[in-house]
């Protein structure tokens, strides 16, 4: 299982934008084997931590060690492959979820 983003956040703060239904299948498969996190989204949070649009109650640095720390979830790196990859999406596909996040 791989997170988005925003997902990954609501899921470990607990936010109200996950469904409790959602969250409880995310904590149930993490417990079977831990989802995959994107490298780019340590990137998309620091993001919104300096947008002001992360609410944390510890520093980011701290925050961030935790959310991504290898009990949590599996951090896969970016690479060429992975980059190549993004040009078979659909041309639909979410332009760039960095500068449109909420």
């Amino acid at each position: 299982m791989l997170l988005d983003t925003h997902v990954w956040i609501w899921w470990l703060m607990g936010q109200p934008e996950l469904p409790v239904g959602q969250r409880v299948a995310l904590d149930r498969l993490a417990e079977r084997e831990l989802p995959f996190l994107s490298a780019i989204s340590l990137w998309e949070a620091q993001m919104l931590n300096a947008k002001g649009r992360l609410k944390l109650n510890r520093p980011f640095k701290r925050w961030l060690r935790e959310a991504a720390s290898p009990e949590v979830v599996r951090v896969l790196p970016l690479d060429v492959d992975v980059v190549l990859g993004l040009c078979t999406l659909p041309a639909r596909f979410h332009g760039d979820p960095a500068t449109e996040s909420s």
